[in-house]
């Protein structure tokens, strides 16, 4: 049912979207269960519907701190924290939260998410350690940007390892478990070199297979792990392109949409019109799309994204998402005007941190591929500087 999910462009029916905004999820499960017993309920309905009851699952666990809840997390954290400040926060879009039984409950990485990116808040910040945390990464991003310019590129090479346990209460020694764990893929910036695994992998897919893993299979057994070492070099240009040297002639390539999520609806075509105006330089209304998505936006964590039938609307019209998400609308804008775009994804490796992270590339000629991240674009925005200390905060 997942391979092809075209079928979440349909709408909910009305009195099934009410339930499920009022947070009536028990009810809502019920009302589906007779719409997919319906002989009368067409087959793209009925796979919507059914699609439905795996984020009806899901959104408690992603939401789960009552009102007050919430506010224990954020004042026992944020010095001075008032309940007013956590409804103007909730009110502007900036702490996420739906509705459980009528009543609100909050994203469960709420206090994260406001003590990374709210500025205002650093000096209240009672955890010394995660603000530190945050200098020191956005001193990291400064050095890797510094290098890019004075060398008209970067070049990483990165060894990691990931290991995988399985939990004590998912055990089942002396069955037959399958395993497949990720590694990195060629590409345009990235060159994988070695690969190591603890046992041997059964199978290692080719470097430019799109869901690169290496496949374990074995008769588990108690305090078994896999473990994965792998290397890979990272080689990123730095490219300050000029509109005056644009081609005439633009490639056609990777300007469609992409159902469910890359959709020219009413409301993407629209904001590219607004933003686009009368310029015809595709560097220029890419460069205007990435200036709104950068500065127009907040960065947020957000819901999973199998919640969201249409991320580039949601963030579009909400104006809060993560890295992802100001990656989706970005490719959606341009893609609608007729440049090409194309989402890409990986790892934001530090020495200290490794975590997943989204952006865009897009293509105008001569340049060919050019890279458009939003949310590193924020970070060197946040000129706001905590008294004696140097870099972006």
């Amino acid at each position: 049912m997942y391979k092809d999910l075209s079928y979440l462009s349909a709408p909910l029916p009305l009195d099934i979207q009410r339930l499920i905004d009022h947070g009536d999820f028990d009810r809502a499960r019920s009302v589906i269960a007779r719409r997919l017993a319906d002989p009368k309920v067409p087959k793209v309905l009925k796979d919507r519907l059914s699609f439905e009851l795996s984020v009806i699952r899901e959104l408690p666990h992603s939401y789960p701190y009552s009102q007050e809840e919430a506010f224990a997390r954020l004042s026992g954290a944020i010095e001075g924290f008032t309940r007013e400040e956590m409804e103007s926060l909730r009110d502007d879009g900036t702490l996420d939260w739906i509705y459980i039984d009528g009543q609100p409950y909050f994203k469960d990485d709420c206090l994260e998410s406001l003590i990374k990116t709210q500025v205002h808040m650093n000096l209240r910040i009672l955890d010394k350690a995660a603000l530190e945390a945050k200098y020191q990464n956005f001193a990291r991003l400064d050095e890797v940007i510094a290098k890019m310019k004075a060398n008209g590129h970067a070049h990483l090479r990165c060894r990691m390892r990931t290991t995988l346990s399985i939990k004590p209460e998912a055990q089942r020694p002396g069955e037959r478990i399958r395993v497949h764990m990720t590694l990195p893929v060629e590409s345009a910036q990235c060159m994988p070199g070695e690969i190591v695994t603890v046992p041997q992998a059964k199978h290692i897919a080719a470097p430019t297979h799109p869901q690169r893993t290496a496949y374990f299979e074995e008769i588990y057994q108690p305090g078994m792990t896999f473990t994965s070492e792998f290397v890979y070099d990272i080689d990123a240009p730095y490219v300050d392109p000029r509109p005056e040297d644009v081609l005439p002639e633009q490639p056609h390539f990777d300007t469609e949409e992409i159902l469910p999520q890359v959709r020219f609806t009413p409301f993407i075509r629209a904001l590219a019109a607004e933003l686009k105006g009368d310029e015809t330089n595709p560097l220029i209304i890419a460069r205007r799309f990435y200036d709104y998505v950068t500065t127009n936006t907040c960065y947020r964590y957000v819901p999973p994204y199998f919640t969201l039938t249409c991320i580039p609307e949601y963030f579009g019209a909400g104006l809060r998402g993560d890295c992802g998400m100001h990656a989706l609308l970005f490719i959606t804008l341009c893609r609608c005007v007729g440049i090409p775009a194309q989402w890409q994804a990986g790892l934001y490796a530090r020495p200290d941190c490794v975590g997943n992270h989204d952006w865009a590339r897009f293509y105008v000629a001569p340049y060919g591929w050019l890279y458009a991240d939003s949310p590193d674009g924020i970070h060197a925005l946040r000129s706001v500087r905590q008294p004696g200390r140097r870099g972006r905060v």
